[in-house]
């Protein structure tokens, strides 16, 4: 029987997409400050970038626009990503599920991969952490325990006070999400999300979901919850 029910964060219960384009809007904001630049132009461009290929993206747009910067300046613009405050929302189908669920008084889990201040601002707009009886960001416990690492399953298995078995696994992220959930011996679950990043990856052997669905709230007819 499921007792409790692990989810990734980023293209799982929030729009990945929408928090780039959220970083996105302060990076032009400031660029345009610095280099006397129409914010809204850089914004435009930045996401055309993005669109066509997600990494280097400032690099790229500053030498789109021809200006001079140091690799130092970089820093301080991937730094100003990724520690300002997001304008994100929960999916409507998570913020159903995560209620019904949390009505229904099931254990809640998060493990979460991204930075620690990134992962942690997401969390505070978002205001969840009541519904989960534990969120591992794995960036604080250390860069070598994201996922696909066995210790943080490990954690809420234990603070869940669960068997694998009774615990389901919700991702996205075909290359990390599945990998060990499916060898402890949890139900996995992958969600596609028409906006998710991790959409178009190709599937290799062993990474796959046992199931696959388009929204959480199938989630509650499948496991009858």
């Amino acid at each position: 029987m499921i007792k409790g029910i692990v989810f990734d964060l980023d293209d799982t219960l929030i729009s990945e997409r929408a928090y780039v384009f959220s970083g996105f809007k302060e990076v032009a904001k400031k660029i345009g400050q610095d280099y006397g630049l129409n914010e809204n132009k850089l914004f435009f461009n930045m996401k055309k970038l993005f669109e066509k290929d997600t990494k280097h993206v400032f690099n790229r747009l500053l030498d789109a626009y021809r200006l001079d910067y140091t690799i130092d300046y970089i820093k301080k613009l991937i730094v100003h990503y990724r520690e300002h405050i997001p304008n994100i929302r929960l999916y409507d189908d998570a913020e159903y599920t995560l209620k019904y669920l949390y009505s229904k008084k099931f254990k809640l889990g998060m493990i979460t991969d991204g930075y620690q201040n990134t992962q942690r601002n997401k969390l505070k707009v978002l205001d969840i952490e009541k519904y989960f009886d534990i969120i591992v960001i794995t960036d604080e416990i250390g860069r070598d325990y994201w996922k696909p690492h066995k210790k943080p399953y490990e954690m809420v298995k234990e603070k869940l006070d669960l068997e694998y078995a009774e615990m389901i696994y919700i991702g996205d992220n075909i290359n990390k999400d599945f990998v060990m959930a499916n060898e402890l011996g949890m139900e996995t679950v992958m969600i596609c999300r028409e906006d998710g990043i991790y959409k178009k990856k190709e599937m290799d052997e062993g990474y796959y979901a046992k199931y696959n669905i388009r929204s959480l709230i199938e989630l509650i007819d499948m496991f009858r919850f």
